[in-house]
């Protein structure tokens, strides 16, 4: 059984594979955190670095995280108006 961070580990490694095998020689990485958390600072740049490695170099870049992103708050306050709207069913 593998645990999360090995799984995440396979999972970025081969991904990046498949896709250096397909003719990619840039990878563009854009993590799907909201916050900058343990795996954005420490986990995810070992990765990107070991998947890079693995796969002869291929140049890997990583976004920012959504993190301050103006769309993140704009669907935020878009949500909180949909649960406030008048005559929805909130049962």
């Amino acid at each position: 059984m593998l645990t999360r961070r090995e799984f995440l580990e396979a999972a970025g490694v081969g991904a990046a594979a498949l896709l250096v095998t397909r003719g990619a020689s840039h990878i563009i990485v854009i993590p799907y955190f909201l916050t900058l958390g343990t795996h954005m600072q420490r986990d995810l740049p070992r990765l990107v670095q070991d998947a890079a490695r693995e796969n002869g170099g291929v140049e890997i870049e990583v976004t920012s995280p959504l993190d301050g992103h103006p769309a993140l708050l704009e669907a935020l306050l878009d949500r909180a108006s949909e649960a406030l709207a008048p005559g929805r069913d909130r049962a």
